[in-house]
């Protein structure tokens, strides 16, 4: 999907501008020009690139044909820049997915790619059709807002882990099951990767709050800045959540083991118990001659009720013992 939204110097917007007319608009300074491609064939895109806003080849690979950390390159008379936007592949916390966002920035344009729609760019493009006052306000600040929209994208995607995190605190007491560890490794792992997104984009933030670059408007630094705050918190949020999952993790197996724990000593009881139990049915089912066994002068109800007595008894002498030694 092409779509190209733009500014007169009236200040109208005109979102049907075909691509015949691009060119003529571009060289127009006066005409504030916003260009999306979202999944489109790369020979069209490198075309347009190429042909239309003359980019360095170099800037056009990086763009189109690979994955890159945030970064920012500046060409003199555009930036070349690489934002992440983070998402999950459920509706739940499951596993964290970045989507990569190539912007390339002139005085008068701006030109977004990604290989898929992003909802981020989606919501921000009909809120400038139907407010003009966005674009107004220039290219830079327009890079600033959608900078913005995608640092909170990844402060939403925190706050969803952090919720998660308390459900698998509150979870670890009651019912600790593999799933609890499964969800715990699976939150670390996206702690971890967010992490490795937000540290270099700080980075960039930052770049673009304070070197003087020339497609940059000073009076929009500050905001960049405020942005690159942001990113800050969020990078000490992050270190915060990492030692707090790997906490969780260490009480899981805690949990564990004290389960296990408590399920061998409820075992062990249990057979200790049945010890005398297992002593006197097997004393008394030896195969002896009469002559030699020691109750031969007994009936044979006397010599059972006996036995019976004593297989009662020993379990409660047992019991009396081990709760003295305070082992139950």
């Amino acid at each position: 999907m092409i779509r190209i939204l733009s500014t007169s110097g009236h200040g109208t917007i005109g979102a049907a501008l075909s691509l015949d007319d691009l060119s003529s608009a571009f060289k127009d300074l006066d005409n504030l020009l916003w260009i999306d491609f979202a999944g489109e064939p790369l020979a069209q895109v490198e075309a347009i690139l190429k042909d239309v806003f003359n980019f360095h080849p170099l800037a056009i690979d990086d763009a189109l044909n690979e994955n890159h950390a945030p970064k920012v390159n500046d060409w003199q008379d555009y930036l070349f820049i690489v934002l992440r936007a983070a998402h999950f592949s459920g509706d739940q916390v499951q596993e964290l997915l970045t989507r990569e966002l190539d912007i390339f920035m002139g005085p008068n344009y701006i030109v977004t790619y990604s290989q898929e729609a992003s909802e981020t760019l989606d919501r921000l493009w009909a809120v400038c059709q139907q407010d003009q006052s966005w674009m107004k306000q220039g290219i830079s600040h327009m890079l600033y807002w959608i900078a913005d929209e995608l640092v909170s994208k990844s402060v939403g995607a925190v706050e969803s882990m952090q919720v998660e995190l308390d459900q698998i605190e509150d979870q670890l007491f009651d019912e600790a099951t593999p799933d609890t560890l499964e969800r715990i490794f699976t939150l670390k792992r996206n702690t971890l990767h967010l992490r490795r997104i937000v540290v270099p984009q700080k980075d960039v933030l930052n770049k673009l709050a304070r070197n003087n670059y020339q497609v940059i408007k000073s009076a929009d630094r500050i905001f960049f800045r405020d942005v690159s705050d942001h990113l800050l918190q969020l990078d000490i949020l992050l270190d915060d959540m990492v030692v707090l999952v790997s906490g969780t993790r260490e009480t899981y197996m805690s949990v564990v083991n004290n389960r296990i724990n408590d399920i061998m000593k409820t075992l062990t009881v249990i057979t200790a118990f049945f010890m005398p139990l297992a002593f006197i049915t097997g004393f008394f089912g030896m195969n002896f001659f009469q002559p030699v066994m020691p109750f031969a002068p007994w009936t044979g109800s006397t010599a059972f009720f006996a036995a019976l007595a004593a297989m009662l008894l020993a379990p409660l002498l047992m019991f009396t013992w081990m709760r003295h030694r305070s082992w139950i």
